[in-house]
């Protein structure tokens, strides 16, 4: 195989907060693995929350860039488990495993859905995300993108307040992330009446190690509650099951479509709900969230859609939710 590395900055269309940091820009780094004249792309953002650069995961990859070279390449599993030998971080072997997926895909000619032995005859639709603003930037996103279902960003002072001032403005599901900003006490509070506003369910309302607190909200809340920061990697699936309802699993933290296929597996074992959730990235990362939507009960795969221009074509997603999938094997990625 041979490997290139490409960085980008990708411009948000709009100012993105959620409750510990806003940016207007997110750096990416895309990977490219080729193979008799075929070629996959994988991705992988930095992530100052992970302490993630670009430099830092593209020191990585160079330091076993030979390696990697020289590997006989015959499966995406078998290519995790030698990249995982290692010792990368999960976030640079996310960008390789993505691109070993998409490259195996256009090798064997089918889509990674198909090879999976799955259809895109039924899956769920993706949220759009509003980020923290004023309510009246919070509205203006909401008129500017009309949309079925939206993820709502909250963990300030006024967080119920301002559900119910968007409420004014549409009819769609709400589904609300506080990104660890709430209390136990505050999440089983505002729950009845998040509830009563329409709000499908809650994702990560607690600290990711406040399985106490957890414990109290899994018991009173009247709204399921989805595992986001508390669900990193694979051993996390089984340790969240009494704690939460469901998990959303972020390809770029878990280390790939490798794992995460692993992860949603164990999840229904368990019983949980099944979401796979997405960062601020391009089509590229969006593409392959796409191909396990058959698998999801729900998905966050909005991220290019935030984006003032992409870098890639692949999955497409229309007005109404519906995805369109790429004639193109893989993830059906291409770059622009």
């Amino acid at each position: 195989m041979q490997i290139a590395l490409k960085k980008y900055t990708l411009q948000l269309a709009h100012t993105f907060t959620i409750s510990r940091e806003s940016r207007d820009e997110q750096d990416t780094m895309i990977v490219c693995l080729s193979l008799n004249g075929k070629t996959g792309y994988g991705e992988a953002t930095s992530n100052p929350y992970y302490k993630i650069t670009l430099e830092g995961m593209m020191a990585e990859i160079e330091a076993v860039r030979d390696q990697i070279e020289n590997y006989d390449f015959d499966s995406p599993e078998n290519f995790y488990e030698f990249l995982a030998s290692l010792d990368l971080h999960k976030f640079t072997l996310c960008a390789l495993d993505l691109a070993a997926n998409d490259l195996y895909g256009k090798l064997k000619g089918k889509p990674l859905y198909e090879l999976w032995g799955t259809t895109t005859e039924k899956y769920p639709m993706t949220n759009y995300t509003i980020g923290i603003d004023t309510i009246e930037k919070m509205v203006a996103k909401l008129q500017e993108k009309p949309w079925p279902l939206y993820k709502i960003k909250l963990g300030t002072p006024d967080d119920v307040a301002i559900v119910r001032e968007l409420r004014k403005h549409t009819d769609s599901i709400f589904r609300i992330d506080a990104n660890t900003a709430w209390t136990a006490e505050e999440t089983i509070k505002n729950a009845p009446l998040l509830k009563e506003l329409g709000v499908e369910f809650l994702e990560q309302p607690l600290k990711a190690d406040d399985w106490e607190g957890m414990s109290l909200v899994k018991a009173q809340s009247v709204l399921p509650v989805i595992a986001d920061e508390s669900c990193i990697v694979e051993s996390d699936v089984e340790q969240c099951g009494p704690y939460f309802h469901g998990i959303n699993i972020k390809l770029t933290k878990c280390g790939g479509l490798t794992p995460a296929r692993r992860m949603i597996k164990k999840g229904r074992e368990l019983g949980l709900q099944l979401m796979v959730g997405c960062m601020t990235e391009s089509t590229v990362g969006i593409s392959a969230i796409a191909q396990l939507l058959p698998q999801l009960d729900y998905v966050d795969m909005d991220g290019a859609m935030l984006l003032k221009g992409d870098i890639a074509k692949g999955v497409e997603i229309l007005e109404n939710g519906k995805v369109i999938f790429p004639k193109l094997p893989g993830s059906g990625i291409e770059l622009l």
